[in-house]
């Protein structure tokens, strides 16, 4: 975990923008003493994003399995085959 003052931040913009894109994680900003931002770089927080969206089509996949409303692999197959024609 990384945590900086908001004076860091204020007089040393480039050296906590690099230190966000080299570490690829948030830096917690404080403010008198207390947590006040979390700042990183655009694509750690892309990334960041995607692994959020990822996790979240597996919870959904997860739950229709649970439900029953799961499809077998020969059920996959048959779909994208008529979408996309059968592999030879």
């Amino acid at each position: 975990m990384i945590i900086k003052a908001s004076t860091a931040l204020r007089n040393d913009y480039s050296g906590i923008s690099e230190l966000a894109h080299k570490q690829a994680e948030p830096i917690y900003i404080t403010k008198n003493g207390e947590g006040d931002l979390v700042v990183m770089s655009v694509e750690a927080f892309e990334q960041r994003e995607e692994l959020f969206r990822l996790r979240a089509k597996l919870e959904a996949a997860e739950t229709a399995r649970r439900q029953g409303r799961a499809v077998s692999l020969e059920q996959s197959r048959e779909r994208l085959e008529a979408i996309y024609g059968a592999s030879d």
